[in-house]
């Protein structure tokens, strides 16, 4: 391992997904609380499950539209909720492809978009917490705002101006690119190879989970957190929404919801933030979040600290022995 060794970090994409929407809040081109169904029209006029827990086909209106806060806050109403057996969860995997990162799985962001609009909200804008979907479907907004795919705006906008030279949806050097491995019945099995699913350009750019990294390309993006959205060449993003980023806006009803997430801690944009002395690793204000590919990596702004993970086995679940030991370490 080297510190250009690319790996495939999953979730922490959704912290990358995040900034990239705030660039567009502060050119003007999005507003957090505005909706966002005048470029997602699949939003419009949603509907929302009568029953969390019931069948998929009993609905009813939802009260206000949808806007790119509650995208960026996971509060939209579409995502996986902390009850796995619920009818809903079948429909997410079913149409919206889901789960754990599967680059060549899902059809391109349009026909994606149409799938989304077929698929009921949990609960109603803002009342709730589920994870993941809010964004994916960030991806489709941020593409649509710009008026170009995905991986340009992030190239142009986040990966260009901080040398993330490796960074992005599709590996650039399958030399250095690790092999990525999972479980089965406590044995290590390839999941992909270093000339696999990541290896070729992906229909739908993941905003979720669909980007591969380096270690050094994972600290220049921790530094622009750390810096309050500034940069060696000057400011890249306002710092206000740098700290609205690594703050907390979740209620307590919107935590019970994210439990088997969030266990304790609570969600700025594209990541958790601690809030609790519940934790034995807890530090007020760190931000940041898990790869379920084995990745994770966090911003400690009261300590100027940056703590990096990057394996390449997937975690079993948000208690993982890796993550637990990397959490505590990492204060």
């Amino acid at each position: 391992m080297t510190a250009d060794s690319v790996f495939r970090v999953a979730s922490l994409t959704k912290q990358v997904m995040a900034v990239a929407t705030l660039l567009l809040v502060d050119d003007g081109v999005l507003a957090l609380d505005d909706p966002v169904d005048d470029l997602v029209p699949e939003l419009a006029d949603p509907v929302v499950l009568a029953d969390p827990a019931g069948p998929v086909d009993d609905v009813v209106p939802a009260q206000r539209a949808i806007t790119t806060r509650d995208l960026l806050g996971f509060t939209g109403g579409h995502g996986f909720p902390s009850e796995f057996d619920w009818p809903i969860v079948g429909l997410l995997a079913e149409r919206l492809h889901q789960g754990p990162p599967a680059p060549q799985a899902p059809p391109p962001p349009d026909e994606w978009a149409a799938g989304l609009a077929t698929v009921p909200l949990l609960h109603q804008p803002g009342e709730g917490w589920t994870y993941n979907c809010g964004a994916d479907v960030l991806g489709v907004l941020v593409a649509r705002a710009a008026s170009t795919s995905l991986p340009d705006v992030l190239d142009e906008r986040v990966f260009g101006p901080l040398g993330m030279v490796d960074t992005g949806f599709v590996t650039r050097d399958v030399d250095r690119t690790t092999t990525y491995y999972g479980h089965d019945d406590g044995r290590l099995v390839v999941q992909d190879p270093p000339d696999g699913d990541w290896a070729r350009p992906p229909a739908f750019p993941s905003g979720g989970g669909g980007l591969v990294s380096t270690g050094r390309d994972w600290l220049a993006f921790c530094r622009l957190l750390l810096a309050d959205g500034a940069t060696p060449d000057g400011p890249l993003l306002a710092p206000d929404l740098v700290r609205a980023l690594r703050t907390d806006h979740t209620t307590p009803v919107q935590r019970e919801w994210g439990r088997a997430f969030l266990d304790g801690q609570g969600w700025g944009f594209g990541g958790s933030v601690d809030i609790t002395e519940d934790q034995p690793w807890n530090v007020v204000g760190r931000y940041g979040w898990v790869g379920g590919t084995g990745t994770a990596a966090y911003v400690v702004p009261a300590t100027d600290t940056a703590t990096i993970l990057l394996s390449q086995v997937e975690f079993d679940g948000p208690k993982a022995e890796l993550i637990d030991t990397f959490l505590a370490a990492s204060t």
